[in-house]
């Protein structure tokens, strides 16, 4: 595919391509044959260095938002195959199929926090698409390019489009092109499921006339994706939108956790009635703030539009709880406002990266919510074409912040979510196209440690956002207090043992690592000898460290007793605090952790409005004010990853073979819940069916009943009897 860019800077404008084409019906010999019958096509193949939109004869031919999407080392081509529609497309004589690129992931300056961002030699990359055609009826293509109405586009700052300058094909100024190089990229076809696709619409809730006199829309749910509106205006009338998560205590609109990002959408409207939406970015909000609108604003003039990739729901949580149903709804809105082409941290301020660790903890709740097979498929592709030669993974996947990375718990990604995913969906074939990064990462952490058989020594987040803080003169008190040593010795436990069950499933050699993995526990068990933090106990026994794990249960009990039946773990501890407690007879504890509402818990945000999970356990403070503003986010998945207990533990679903192929079924109910039902949608048969195992309990009189549903053969275990069942529906009682 050859390259092509304007032949001039057009600055911040955003060029639009136009290609001129004649259309003659009257040419039959170059229909193509489906099935004998003859019909009229036409095939787009486009590379795009910037996030662009596409359409013939000023109609989008595609609902596909934001391509190409976001890679590593590759750029994606999507193909556009126009069969029938074509008769409402083309008209005779001249038709005009135009691409309008603006600065997308590939030359927006990402990760505005660092000094260095503006740097990046990505920004210097011209606005380059690449384009093949093929089709019946119509002669060559003639390509120019012109200024296009969008002044303005990039993530983080918005875009501003001026109505004015829409484009009259016959009659606008048109300017030369040529042929360029771009940075090498290996153009590979899009991946299989994973576009970015408008998904729900939402309508305003209210509108507010704040405190400080500002007219402000609440959309009721925060969400990824933009607002269009519609207006009666006059030629030279300004809109001007910006957007916020949350409302400050006294209810005014607050922006501050969105840092460098100036999150605007500007808009210059033409004559009479009008409607836009963005078309090269998107926005992480709940509020917008009308700074500028020509015409009383009334609610049906506004429509939130969620985006995210391509996924389909596979999981639900109900219970006797409105708080617990409230927080699974935040969980699942966090999941699609986060699942952006990359697992994102957050997608509001100037970050919306994909962070390893962020994606590692939330991997099986992600899987259980949401079909994220391709997701993933693809993502982990990206890893590993972002992961140094020596095994070292970055931090963020794209890595855009130059080779950074090997923090415990955040590179090991590379070998805990292909395991996770093999685990989940029994595709042995993740495995294999992952097993040589993963084998990669394992080999880094043994050539990096400053003693044998430990890792030791390297730079590590810790248990991040902790509220077991370090001592005051330890740098970031963001990386808790659990010892960074004794985490990162604990993953390399980990990843070397998830390593050796992977090589055994596709048929590798792993003797090597089966003679070092006993070491690794020998030399953990004999360096840390006490546990200091609840995350240090949780990793201890999850990970299988520990010679007597009861007794190291049971002081874990002990000191969260202690510690006022609080959670204090941070983003690594979080995530497998019940499924330690619970796996050694501390179930009820769990449940008091769970439905826990006061800070700091899991309940918390709920009973501070939150509608998708928080990054730090207090973004909002008991008092009302925020958390610091540099790092706040309102939309941030990783403390969502408790969703897995729920649908394992409480509901007792999980895989007993690979895949669902054989499900084990144990419900650990709780009075104080009173009923909870889980459902786990999974792939059945040949044809890959999308079947529910359903598990309910609920407290009835003095009995427990449970309805369960499974789709394949199945353990189900009731207060500790197994009955070995068939594809079917069962009845259980038993006493309370």
């Amino acid at each position: 595919m050859k390259w092509i860019k304007p032949t001039r800077d057009f600055g911040d404008i955003c060029p639009m391509y136009i290609g001129k084409f004649n259309y003659d019906k009257n040419i039959e010999s170059s229909l193509v044959k489906i099935y004998e019958v003859e019909i009229l096509y036409l095939k787009i193949k486009i590379a795009a260095l910037g996030t662009y939109e596409i359409k013939l004869n000023g109609k989008r031919i595609s609902d596909h938002v934001l391509a190409p999407g976001w890679t590593e080392k590759r750029l994606q081509i999507q193909e556009y195959n126009l069969l029938d529609e074509l008769h409402e497309l083309l008209k005779e004589g001249d038709n005009f199929l135009t691409i309008t690129v603006g600065r997308g992931w590939y030359r927006s300056p990402l990760a505005g926090w660092r000094d260095d961002s503006r740097l990046d030699p990505r920004l210097s990359m011209p606005p380059a698409i690449a384009v093949e055609i093929e089709g019946s009826n119509f002669s060559s293509i003639d390509w120019k390019v012109t200024e296009s109405p969008v002044r303005f586009s990039e993530l983080y700052d918005g875009e501003h489009y001026d109505a004015r300058y829409e484009i009259d094909f016959e009659n606008c100024v048109l300017e030369d092109i040529e042929e360029c190089e771009i940075p090498s990229f290996e153009l590979v076809p899009q991946e299989v499921g994973c576009e970015i696709l408008e998904q729900d619409r939402l309508f305003p809730s209210k509108i507010i006339i704040t405190p400080t006199g500002e007219t402000v829309i609440d959309f009721g749910q925060n969400i990824t994706g933009y607002v269009e509106f519609h207006v009666n205006g006059k030629s030279g009338d300004e809109v001007e939108i910006s957007f916020a998560e949350t409302l400050d205590k006294d209810g005014n609109f607050y922006t501050e956790n969105y840092r460098s990002a100036k999150s605007k959408l500007y808009y210059i409207c033409k004559d009479g009635e009008q409607s836009y939406k963005p078309k090269l970015t998107f926005f992480g909000f709940r509020y917008i703030r009308l700074d500028k609108f020509p015409t009383t604003p009334k609610p049906e003039d506004f429509t939130a539009i969620v985006i995210h990739s391509k996924m389909e729901r596979t999981g639900w949580i109900n219970s006797s709880n409105p708080l617990l149903n409230s927080f699974f709804e935040n969980v699942i809105w966090g999941q699609k406002g986060n699942f952006l082409d990359i697992p994102t941290d957050c997608p509001q301020r100037d970050e919306r990266l994909g962070w390893t660790g962020d994606a590692q903890v939330f991997i099986k709740t992600a899987a259980y919510n949401f079909d994220v097979r391709n997701f993933f498929n693809k993502w982990l592709k990206d890893l590993a074409l972002a992961q140094l030669p020596n095994g070292l993974v970055p931090h963020v996947v794209p890595d855009c912040q130059k080779g950074e990375g090997g923090s415990a718990a955040w590179a090991d990604a590379a070998v805990i979510i292909p395991w996770e995913l093999y685990m989940i969906y029994g595709d042995p074939d993740i495995l294999k196209q992952q097993w040589d990064s993963m084998e990669k990462w394992q080999n880094y952490i043994t050539n990096h440690t400053e003693d044998q058989y430990l890792w030791t020594g390297g730079k590590h987040f810790g248990d991040w956002l902790s509220l077991e803080l370090p001592p005051p003169t330890v740098p970031d008190i963001r990386r808790g207090a659990t010892r960074h040593n004794f985490l990162a010795t604990a993953f390399y436990a980990n990843t070397t043992n998830l390593l050796i069950k992977a090589g055994k499933v596709i048929g590798k050699d792993v003797s090597e690592y089966e003679t070092l993995y006993p070491k690794i526990v020998q030399a953990f068990g004999e360096r840390f000898t006490d546990y200091r933090t609840q995350t240090e106990y949780i990793l201890a026994l999850h990970f299988d460290l520990v010679e007597n794990p009861q007794e190291v249960a049971d002081s874990l009990a002990e000191k969260i007793a202690s510690d006022g039946y609080c959670l204090k773990t941070g983003f690594v501890g979080t995530p497998y605090i019940l499924h330690v407690l619970s796996r050694y007879n501390h179930t009820a504890l769990a449940y008091t952790l769970l439905l826990r509402d006061d800070y700091p818990s899991w309940l918390y945000p709920v009973t501070k409005g939150a509608t998708t999970i928080w990054e730090r356990w207090d973004s909002i403070k008991p008092d009302g004010s925020f958390q610091t503003a540099n790092m706040n986010s309102f939309n941030h998945y990783a403390y969502g990853a408790v969703a897995d207990w729920i649908y394992g533990v409480a509901g007792g679903i999980s895989p007993l073979e690979p895949g669902f192929g054989k499900a084990k079924i144990e419900p650990h109910p709780d009075l104080r819940l009173g009923w909870l039902s889980t459902r786990i949608d999974i792939a059945v048969g040949s044809d890959s069916c999308y079947k529910p195992i359903i598990s309910k309990w609920e407290y009835i009189d003095n009995q427990i009943r449970y309805d369960i549903t499974t789709p394949v053969p199945a353990e189900i275990i009731i207060q500790g009897k197994t009955y070995d069942v068939s594809a079917g529906g069962y009845c259980f009682f038993s006493d309370v």
